[in-house]
């Protein structure tokens, strides 16, 4: 919930539909030039490609200011920075989850994805809470510029890092580039462990299209919150992935990486039920938002633990390209997601369509539940490229 949502309900005052067209837009460019960065990824330097993309992005989200004080903000405009600043979120999503395993070591991977992932979480309470209130106070505008300064500000944080990336992480030449990417795509299909988490993530991704679509719209029409006070209701879910990752690795060493990864899922599947239950005077539908929020800890957990298991077990060579093509897949059913919200919420109410989209979420809990995923207990260095090589069933 950022920026861009803020400006499209209280600005341009966006239907249901256009907030899934505005959804599905920050999605779409994964499913064109997913796979694609993955194969880049893999070729190149991945620090400049992080710094490229957040400048980008800085001046994407300052056009927003700029188009409104000239009287020339349109939601086709909210459109497009959707569209271009997905392009290069794809590349940096993929780039810095192919990053961090040229600079620690396998055994340590949980423990460094836990320190990213609690950082992530501070931004997003400090994001979501004063976000929700600037929004309120002064103007979702203003929150757009604040959203590009900040994009600025880590474009130069990750450019005054100096710190050399193995050479051997890299393809020594280009080949072609359609069997790069099939090379992926078939890892991914054809390892017993790598393809029940794409599966899971599959249906996540629904899930959390059709909720990330409706819920800002929902929040504020259906329920009658104000901005600032629903941006304080998701800050909730930050502090409670800070405490996921605080705890995460504690968590994993007791119950084991499967079973954690598991468990942190179901709850924050489960979670999401809380949000179209939310009905009545503001302080009982606040209480059961609040309760959705508390998700994102285990949810956060699943994901530093799912993170480090990839990063784990892929070959270096061949991380961006793995990582690419989950990602691609999350974003395919992210997309589905968020056009489905968009139809279903006009024709059946939002209501009911969240409910549809918490029990699709259920199905990729089953699938990683049935898998040899769950009897992992403990990542270890000795998980190297043979540990990625297809397996049966």
């Amino acid at each position: 919930m950022g920026a861009l949502q803020f400006t499209a309900v209280l600005v341009l005052h966006a239907t249901p539909f256009q907030m899934g067209v505005l959804a599905a837009l920050r999605v779409a460019p994964g499913l064109i030039v997913g796979l694609v960065a993955g194969v880049w990824v893999d070729r190149l330097r991945r620090r400049p490609i992080l710094v490229a993309a957040d400048l980008g992005r800085a001046a994407l989200m300052g056009s927003i200011p700029a188009a409104f004080f000239i009287g020339q903000l349109r939601i086709q405009h909210l459109y497009f920075v959707a569209f271009a600043s997905g392009v290069l979120t794809i590349f940096f999503d993929v780039a810095y989850r192919s990053y961090l395993p040229s600079l620690v070591l396998k055994k340590d991977l949980v423990e460094a994805n836990s320190k990213l992932s609690a950082s992530e979480s501070v931004v997003e309470v400090i994001a979501f809470s004063v976000g929700g209130w600037i929004s309120q106070l002064l103007s979702a505008i203003a929150l757009a510029a604040i959203d590009a300064l900040s994009f600025l500000v880590s474009g130069i944080s990750l450019a005054l890092v100096h710190r050399s990336e193995p050479s051997s992480e890299f393809a020594s030449k280009a080949s072609d580039l359609r069997r790069e990417v099939a090379e992926g795509l078939s890892l991914v299909w054809s390892n017993a462990i790598l393809r029940p988490i794409a599966g899971s993530t599959l249906a996540l991704g629904f899930s959390t299209g059709v909720v990330g679509a409706l819920i800002l719209v929902f929040g504020i029409r259906e329920l009658g919150f104000q901005p600032g006070a629903l941006g304080t209701i998701f800050a909730v879910g930050g502090v409670s992935a800070i405490f996921g990752a605080v705890y995460a690795g504690r968590l994993t060493h007791r119950f084991g990486v499967g079973p954690t990864m598991v468990g942190g899922l179901l709850i924050f599947v489960l979670s999401i039920f809380f949000i179209p239950a939310a009905s009545g005077p503001l302080f009982v539908a606040g209480a059961f938002l609040v309760a959705q929020q508390l998700g994102d800890g285990p949810m956060t957990v699943h994901e530093i633990n799912q993170m480090s298991l990839r990063q784990a077990i892929t070959p270096g060579r061949m991380l961006g390209r793995v990582n690419a093509s989950i990602r691609v897949i999350e974003l395919s059913a992210m997309l589905i997601g968020s056009l489905v919200a968009g139809v279903l919420g006009e024709v059946i109410g939002m209501r009911l369509t969240l409910v549809v989209g918490a029990c699709v979420g259920l199905l990729g809990v089953l699938w990683l539940a049935v898998s040899p995923v769950l009897k992992i207990k403990a990542i270890s260095s000795s998980m190297d490229e043979s540990s990625s090589s297809p397996e049966a069933g």
